[in-house]
């Protein structure tokens, strides 16, 4: 391609993060609202959950179908399912309704998330360059996050939280042109076919797991049991059956590589353990200090910020030391901002809260750039677009798993609360984090609501600080014998 086609084809990706980043904040802004107004407190958990599981399943084919019929026609194909989700999450009036088309915006997530750094390595060679573009893919992401909070609390305050999916319409079309008149690909040679049983075993094998995970305490436990089970079977068949196959989705062989399995484990515990601060904090602004959804939303602005930073300043970092220094000093950072939230009372100023947590920002946009490129380099070339692709999928589902790990400690806390406490119902706890809504609450009740709801995040947080300990001992395992290098 020639350099204009190259920027254009690029600002198209990033217009892809930008849809992502935004709504990676404007939502969680925007869920008190969406909650009060479809009656789901229990369902807080699914809102993030089924756009994670609509990415997760769909992952896998996202890649295959790239590799199978180009990435252009696979890249332009995703963003279209992801407007069509926020379409029709703007345009619902149930909270199902809502559910069922975040779960369309899912499945387009997944491609329009993993495709673009399948073609950033393509496109870009040069290790060098490549880290600088995904910089700029991950800064994209974090400034987008950053108005995120603004544009959705506006939205939220002035209109309704009805519009805060429109706003990703016109950026979807604008990335889909540019995608179309620009980006020209050079499509290899047709593969053996598409691994049709092998994407109907991992498909049905992610639902199956995941949804027995979200489940727990809301239904009988044998249906958690038995969905939880017939998802591994499905898993472990998915897995045998790749060994053979001709055109695998997933080459097991690339398991074998343990410089990339280190890689991906180290995924999973931070961006497990991410998720908590950036889902809760304008949870924890809005239900606990009564904030509006705006200002609640700009607590995530420092943390935001501070992941572009880490971004864009990993590049010169990385020629002065060594990754696993690096890498636990992101981890760190992130540490800094779970274990303040464990500790603090309910009652902390919104400034100092969104201080302590902007170091989880700074070590997530840091640790991504670093670890997405060490998973690219331990793949090898041949192997590079299955890696990419393989470690977003195991991004998202640790982000699933927690998202519904979370779900179920909030919804536990709750009910114990409520169990405690006859007076106070699971309604009076929805509205609880939405302003507007909490004004119609006893005054006397507000005091003991905020300790029931305080006493969940706080045992969310104590999970997400866990995992980022495990984070520092799995970068020791793997990542030390690098300082002898």
């Amino acid at each position: 391609m020639t350099e204009k086609q190259v920027s254009m084809v690029t600002i198209a990706m990033i217009l892809g993060n930008v849809m992502a980043g935004l709504d990676s904040t404007i939502s969680n802004t925007a869920l008190p609202a969406i909650v009060a107004d479809l009656h789901g407190i229990q369902f807080m958990g699914w809102i993030v959950a089924l756009l994670l599981l609509g990415m997760s399943v769909s992952i896998p084919i996202w890649s295959k179908l790239g590799e199978r019929f180009g990435n252009k026609i696979t890249f332009e194909l995703a963003i279209l399912l992801f407007v069509l989700g926020s379409l029709f999450q703007g345009l619902a009036k149930d909270m199902y309704f809502f559910l069922l088309a975040r779960t369309v915006m899912g499945i387009g997530a997944g491609g329009m998330g993993s495709i673009p750094y399948v073609m950033a390595g393509y496109i870009f060679p040069n290790i060098r360059k490549r880290t600088q573009i995904l910089g700029y893919l991950g800064g994209s992401f974090s400034l987008a996050a950053i108005l995120g909070p603004l544009v959705g609390g506006y939205l939220v305050d002035t209109f309704s939280w009805h519009w805060v999916f429109f706003v990703n319409i016109p950026i979807g079309l604008m990335a889909i042109i540019l995608v179309a008149i620009f980006y020209q690909e050079k499509l290899a040679q047709a593969s053996n076919g598409f691994d049709a049983i092998g994407a109907i075993l991992v498909v049905t094998g992610l639902i199956s797991l995941l949804l027995g995970i979200q489940l727990i305490g809301m239904v009988p436990t044998g249906l958690v049991v038995t969905l939880s089970i017939m998802g591994l079977i499905l898993l472990a068949a998915f897995v045998k059956y790749e060994k053979t196959a001709s055109s695998p989705i997933v080459p097991i062989a690339m398991f074998k590589n343990k410089a990339l399995v280190g890689d991906l484990l180290l995924f999973v515990f931070s961006w497990g353990a991410f998720l908590a601060v950036n889902t809760y904090l304008p949870m924890w602004a809005q239900g606990l200090l009564g904030t509006t959804a705006l200002v609640g939303g700009m607590t995530l602005i420092p943390n935001s910020l501070l992941d572009t930073v880490g971004t864009q300043v990993v590049n010169p970092m990385k020629a002065r030391f060594k990754e696993y220094y690096l890498i636990a000093a992101a981890i760190g950072c992130m540490l800094i901002s779970s274990l303040s939230l464990v500790f603090l009372p309910s009652d902390t100023s919104i400034w100092l809260l969104a201080f302590l947590t902007s170091f989880s920002g700074f070590g997530v946009g840091f640790v991504f750039v670093i670890l997405q490129i060490k998973v690219q380099v331990d793949a090898g070339t041949e192997d590079m677009a299955p890696a990419t692709s393989l470690s977003y999928l195991i991004r998202i589902l640790a982000q699933t798993v927690m998202a519904a790990v979370y779900g179920v400690i909030m919804n536990l806390a709750l009910v114990r609360g409520v169990a405690q406490h006859p007076e106070i119902t699971m309604g009076m706890l929805n509205k609880l984090s939405d302003a507007t809504a909490a004004k119609s609450l006893p005054t006397k009740l507000l005091p003991t609501m905020r300790q029931i709801f305080h006493g969940g995040l706080r045992e969310i947080m104590i999970c997400a600080s866990i995992m980022l300990l495990v984070t520092l001992l799995l970068n020791f395992k793997f990542n030390r014998k690098t300082l002898s290098e």
